[in-house]
């Protein structure tokens, strides 16, 4: 079947949200495999009339209509996983979720629909993550605690969300996951300078900003490392990251503190 159809992205996803179709044959119960994790879910929605003066549908089939969504999503992030973006079809991923590409084109018109509500999805969790990681907070730390502290959630999460670092750094993915993608990718830079201007407040900001850069770019260098690995050698990668990063910042920790005992160092 192609993958067409009327409507695009997560809006034909939400008004199909309302709707229960009969899926033949059902799911096959494969959330624990290995690799998938279920998508997050966007709040319940709200039992209040619309605006046109009309009700809702009932909040069970609302609720069974996002619980199909989720388990496409669910299945597309482990066909996206195995296969990539590029070669992977409506039809594979129907498949991976027991529906037929019947129910699932009532829901998404094609894989590009999907794609962009499962990019949106894992985008919002990676800033919650990331928001949680890197704070101010954490300036109070010693470097190598701060290291754990701040890295070991953004480890974790890039593990358990394989499809993650497939739509956000594939060659052939929707152009706007890759628009909002940089507009997150901003955002978590300046979380990091902010981060590190706190915790080096003697170095200049030209300085901080080019360590931010340079930080980030160590960071996603190693991500790359560590989601290629399993096992032994991904917590070998992970640790190898740390230690890159203590021999990076370590030297200009002691920088700063040879600044801010010098007289008009500023």
């Amino acid at each position: 079947m192609p993958e067409t159809g009327a409507g695009t992205g997560a809006e034909r996803a939400t008004t199909a949200a309302t709707e229960e179709p009969t899926a033949p044959g059902g799911a096959r119960g494969r959330a624990g495999a290995a690799g998938r994790t279920t998508p997050p879910a966007p709040p319940a929605p709200s039992a209040t009339p619309d605006t046109d003066g009309g009700t809702p549908p009932p909040r069970r089939r609302q609720a069974r209509g996002e619980a199909r969504i989720v388990q496409l999503l669910s299945a597309a992030a482990d066909v996206f996983r195995t296969q990539g973006y590029t070669a992977a079809s409506t039809n594979a991923i129907a498949r991976e979720a027991g529906v037929s590409p019947g129910t699932l084109y009532q829901f998404f018109p094609n894989k590009e629909a999907i794609a962009v509500e499962l990019g949106d999805r894992l985008l919002h969790s990676w800033q919650e993550t990331y928001g949680e990681a890197i704070t101010l907070s954490h300036t109070e730390l010693a470097l190598d605690r701060m290291l754990d502290t701040v890295l070991d959630p953004l480890i974790a999460f890039n593990t358990e969300n394989p499809a993650f670092c497939v739509l956000m750094h594939g060659g052939e993915v929707p152009g706007r996951i890759t628009e909002k993608h940089d507009a997150v990718h901003d955002a978590m830079l300046t979380r990091v300078e902010a981060l590190l201007a706190g915790y080096l407040p003697e170095l200049p900001a030209a300085r901080i900003r080019l360590v931010g850069i340079m930080t980030f770019q160590l960071f996603k260098a190693g991500i790359d490392l560590i989601m290629t690995h399993e096992g032994e050698e991904r917590e070998a990668f992970a640790g190898e990251l740390k230690t890159v990063m203590f021999r990076y910042l370590n030297p200009l920790l002691d920088e700063a503190n040879r600044l801010s005992r010098t007289p008009d160092s500023a």
